[in-house]
């Protein structure tokens, strides 16, 4: 299936979505490079112009919409592989199966309308908006479990609740790390940033 309609699919009828998913055999480099990385690109590429371009106030450059931009790629990337991992990690706990590739199906499909929605990047202040699809994909994700994880019905939650502390988690410090990294290489710094106000 093609990224557009499985991206479409997963957002408007992903009951039957999952069904499909879950039929097919987990491929993680296929998943990575022909949908994770796609998509991902939108958010980054919005946050750079957000920010590099249309945006005002205290981090409205080019530079600010570059580092940002590759905060967002990379972050997405990593972040997507590591509560994958942990989330295949946990399974045994939450007695559902321990498959990593399902576990790449799930996070990588479950993050769709987050990336969808980051196209409100483009504008800073729309970007909350655009963030707050996000919380759709935590409904993907509970109808995920089952499908992709063979999650018992009556540990779904309890499993969701981890994997979404564990993601934020993650995405805190790798978000934290990258901005350091970027901020640094790019001669930015928060004090310096003042300057465009």
């Amino acid at each position: 299936m093609n990224l557009v309609d499985r991206a479409k699919n997963i957002i408007m009828t992903p009951k039957t979505e999952w069904l499909a998913i879950a039929a097919e055999e987990p491929n993680v480099a296929q998943i990575m490079t022909g949908y994770v990385i796609p998509l991902a690109l939108i958010p980054a590429i919005a946050t750079l112009i957000g920010y590099g371009v249309i945006g005002s106030g205290f981090m409205h450059s080019f530079t600010w919409g570059i580092a940002y931009g590759c905060v967002s790629f990379v972050s997405t990337v990593v972040g997507v592989y590591v509560t994958a991992y942990v989330v295949d990690f946990l399974a045994p706990n939450f007695g559902s199966q321990k498959n990593f590739g399902r576990a790449m199906q799930l996070v990588a499909y479950a993050y769709t309308p987050a990336w969808v929605g980051g196209v409100l990047n483009v504008i800073p202040a729309l970007g909350v908006i655009g963030a707050l699809a996000g919380l759709y994909g935590l409904y993907l994700m509970y109808l995920g479990l089952p499908a992709t994880m063979k999650t018992p019905q009556d540990k779904v939650v309890v499993y969701l609740i981890v994997a979404v502390v564990v993601l934020i988690v993650v995405y805190m410090i790798i978000g934290a790390i990258l901005t350091g990294i970027l901020l640094s290489a790019l001669g930015l710094t928060m004090l310096g940033g003042l300057g465009h106000m």
